[in-house]
């Protein structure tokens, strides 16, 4: 698994490295969703999950949830179209999973893509994800998760 400043990255997801959102393949054709831990780290303790209805489609790009936490409130952008499938109700109950279990009990959405595989070209594998974090990390001035 790569570590980058102390922030854990598993290889067996796929991530937008940009939006600091995380991707895993579900058997069922769905797309598990959550923020990366340097985003759990950047973001501080996390105190609300409001994800969009389960149901609706969401756009690459747009949000689907917003995410606050002390110091900052803002959008979960998802990178691909869809249909948003599931929200994960535990988060909205407890939100400091997102901060605590970033990639397990803290997932965001389960989304259908439209098109996977070209969804899935544009994400950055784990096992090659250390080095566009290290420098997205040294442009925002964020010294790690330590």
């Amino acid at each position: 698994m790569p570590i980058v400043r102390g922030c854990n990255l598993p290889d067996d997801l796929l991530y937008d490295v940009e939006n600091n959102m995380w991707y895993r393949e579900n058997p069922d054709g769905t797309v598990t969703a959550g923020m990366t831990a340097v985003a759990s780290a950047m973001a501080g303790q996390i105190v609300a999950f409001t994800p969009r209805k389960a149901g609706r489609p969401v756009q690459a790009g747009k949000s689907c949830a917003t995410v606050e936490s002390g110091k900052w409130v803002g959008p979960a952008k998802i990178a691909f179209d869809g249909e948003l499938v599931e929200t994960n109700d535990a988060l909205v109950a407890n939100p400091r999973l997102a901060n605590s279990d970033p990639y397990g009990a803290g997932w965001f959405v389960k989304v259908k893509p439209k098109d996977w595989a070209a969804a899935k070209a544009a994400l950055i594998p784990g096992s090659a994800v250390a080095a566009p974090y290290e420098a997205k990390m040294q442009a925002d001035g964020f010294a790690g998760c330590t």
